[in-house]
């Protein structure tokens, strides 16, 4: 058995102001209509023995993470929450431990929930062809096979082969193997060593040597293999890990790992703590279209060029522009005489870069976060378990928002002590309760909650409910909101 452990705990600040810490990249739909996250596990579809997938993400996207499987039609093996972000050792330790729980020992097959891949069928193959190495005992990694000088990835560089193995055409070896016909042969290589992201001259040698492959942060290996090189090398995590799952609970889909338990466990990643040190380490190269989407101009390369080389989303009108990414969410963006340039429209930010300077992004969400605005943390448009709200409009002691309520969900039965809320149906019917009362209103009806009065809105239908709310009070926070009830399991 194959399971599939998607890492989905980033940030994504690089491509801020489409991607937020509570709504990240692997969340969003930048490549085609899925999101990373499903694009990541419907690639996978087709693989022997390929279990449902466990997910490791932030406490924060529990319910996003969740719909967008559902959306899917899958019922993942496992939503472990994070309470706190402890890197890609951690992640995977409490993904193994939980694997292994009644006593199985599947292959874990660990990818990053925000990588582009544009040839499935192609991974899919490479993957297959990496098992018998690892039901071995060898812990594999996937080198991709480099198309040039990158500084933005660290590389792997490639020891003594191990074996070949007759593969179907698309997949390929490291320089001076066949990359194509019907039977090339894949070659996997033992792990010579890890190296860091390099300057430009170190990364032109790299690819001039043809002995090293960018490290993709793509892995297989049994879970046993991976727990007990863990515990040889960084003994700490394993203990800690091993406490945060013995004491998780179980809440709806989801595992809460032990928050205390988990805060203990050191921050190190996957490569460091076991990757780089153990003897099993393997190197299988992927060619297969690869992009771990890190940029602006990462994200430009991947996509859809007009004839003179522009990537547009949205209502864009251009005159003579070359070689940019636009992407306009609700406003029209006009370019004209702009070329190598990111322009990227949200409701709250726009966002202007070069396409060379697109790496300095992640330096403005710093300063965000340094004047403590929350564009570094929120969309207006905000997501919940039941569906999500946008604010339209707001001032002193008033806020308009529109709410969007998910066939047959609810919000929790709450009450504000600080304002009072006005209701407006657009869309749909709602089943709304008020103190005692209990009314149902369609389009173009109406109601008014008065401060400090217990109330829920539900949707009973078919079809989304949408509506305008009207707040007006001394505090409009979102955490004035004490509850009374909650399907979600939210205090």
């Amino acid at each position: 058995m194959l399971v599939p452990i998607i890492l989905s705990g980033g940030a994504g600040t690089r491509l801020w102001p489409l991607s937020r810490e509570l709504y990240p990249k692997q969340l969003l739909p930048l490549v085609g209509d899925k999101t990373m996250l499903q694009n990541t596990v419907s690639r996978l579809e087709g693989i022997s023995g390929l279990a449902e997938p466990a997910v490791v993400c932030n406490e924060n996207h529990r319910f996003m993470v969740a719909e967008q499987l559902k959306q899917l039609g899958r019922a993942p093996s496992a939503i472990i929450l994070e309470p706190v972000g402890r890197n890609t050792a951690p992640a995977v330790a409490v993904a193994a431990f939980q694997a292994m729980e009644g006593g199985e020992d599947p292959l874990l097959l660990v990818l990053p929930a925000d990588h582009v891949v544009r040839q499935a069928e192609g991974l899919r193959r490479v993957i297959e062809s990496a098992v018998p190495l690892a039901e071995q005992g060898k812990l594999i990694t996937f080198g991709i096979v480099p198309t040039g000088p990158e500084t933005g990835y660290g590389y792997i560089r490639a020891g003594a082969p191990l074996e070949s193995r007759k593969l179907e055409a698309g997949s390929v070896k490291l320089e001076g193997a066949p990359v194509t016909g019907h039977a090339s042969r894949v070659t996997a290589f033992a792990v010579s060593r890890f190296v860091e992201k390099p300057d430009l001259e170190t990364a032109r040698s790299y690819i001039d040597s043809g002995d090293y492959s960018w490290n993709s942060g793509m892995f297989m290996f049994k879970a046993s293999r991976l727990v007990q090189e863990l515990d040889r090398f960084a003994p700490e995590i394993v203990s800690a890990c091993r406490k945060a799952v013995e004491g998780a609970e179980r809440d709806l889909d989801f595992i809460r790992l032990d928050a205390d338990a988990f805060a203990a466990c050191p921050s190190d990643s996957i490569d460091y703590a076991v990757m780089e040190k153990t003897e099993d380490a393997v190197v299988v190269p992927l060619d297969a279209g690869w992009s771990d989407v890190g940029s602006w101009s990462a994200l430009w390369e991947v996509g859809e060029h007009d004839c003179h080389g522009n990537l547009v989303y949205g209502d864009v009108l251009l005159n003579d522009a070359k070689n940019n990414y636009l992407h306009a969410e609700g406003r029209m963006i006009a370019a004209v005489g702009l070329e190598d340039h990111v322009v990227v429209e949200t409701a709250d930010a726009v966002l202007v870069a070069h396409r060379d300077k697109v790496q300095d992004v992640k330096e403005i969400v710093s300063q965000l976060k340094m004047q403590q605005r929350d564009e570094a943390i929120l969309h207006r448009k905000a997501f919940r378990p039941w569906g999500s709200y946008e604010c339209i409009d707001s001032a002193e002691r008033f806020q308009v928002k529109r709410i969007t309520v998910n066939p047959g969900a609810s919000l929790s039965l709450q009450r504000h002590h600080h304002r009072a809320e006005h209701w407006i149906v657009v869309k749909g019917t709602a089943r709304i309760t008020k103190g005692d009362e209990v009314v149902l209103l369609s389009e173009n009806q109406s109601t008014y909650i008065p401060l400090g009065v217990t109330h829920r809105l539900e949707n009973p239908g078919k079809i989304p409910l949408e509506l305008i709310e009207v707040q007006s009070g001394s505090y409009l926070g979102e955490d004035d909101i004490e509850r009374f009830g909650d399907v979600y399991g939210r205090s």
